[in-house]
């Protein structure tokens, strides 16, 4: 068996062979590298509910499918509107997933809101309890409509798109 070509990674510091089982780098220099998961970006998605269940039943659905694909993510979980404004506000957010059904304030409203105020807003997807709020969704200018029970596949073929930049948005 014949060794792997080197590739060379100016910006990691020297040559690499290969990677371990456990995702570390092999290089031929023995300067350490970093894991195979650094070397995407990590992504950061809002999850904004009231209810921590559903919080819970959002990421757990997303994480199943995502930690198999190469987007590595985070989940940042708030659970009230001013929360998630100042979140997304200041920067640094990939996505957002609002609850529809949250109260006081729901997620179609908090949706057209920073859709409304933002310059720069990430995709937002919401999650809707019935399919006749479909045309509520439209007016809050999400970008992805779920309805529940919550659907891990759904939910993660709606998402994951936006998160590795293969589906382009259109305002």
């Amino acid at each position: 068996m014949t060794s792997p070509s080197p590739i060379s990674v100016p910006q990691l510091g020297g040559q690499i062979r290969g990677f371990t089982r456990e995702g570390r780098a092999v290089s031929i220099r023995g300067v350490p590298q970093p894991t195979r998961t650094n070397l995407h970006p990590r992504r950061r998605v809002l999850v904004y509910s009231n209810n921590a269940h559903t919080r819970e039943r959002i990421r757990l659905a997303l994480r199943m499918s995502i930690d198999r694909s190469s987007t590595p993510v985070d989940f940042i979980e708030v659970a009230t509107a001013d929360a998630a404004v100042q979140r997304v506000s200041s920067g640094g957010i990939d996505m957002a997933v609002l609850d529809a059904e949250a109260s006081p304030a729901g997620g179609l409203g908090l949706a057209k809101q920073l859709k409304d105020e933002l310059q720069q807003c990430p995709p937002i997807a919401v999650i809707i309890a019935r399919d006749d709020d479909a045309w509520l969704a439209k007016w809050s200018r999400a970008d992805v409509v779920v309805s529940q029970p919550i659907d891990p596949v759904v939910l993660t073929q709606a998402i994951v798109p936006m998160l590795d930049g293969r589906l382009t948005l259109t305002d």
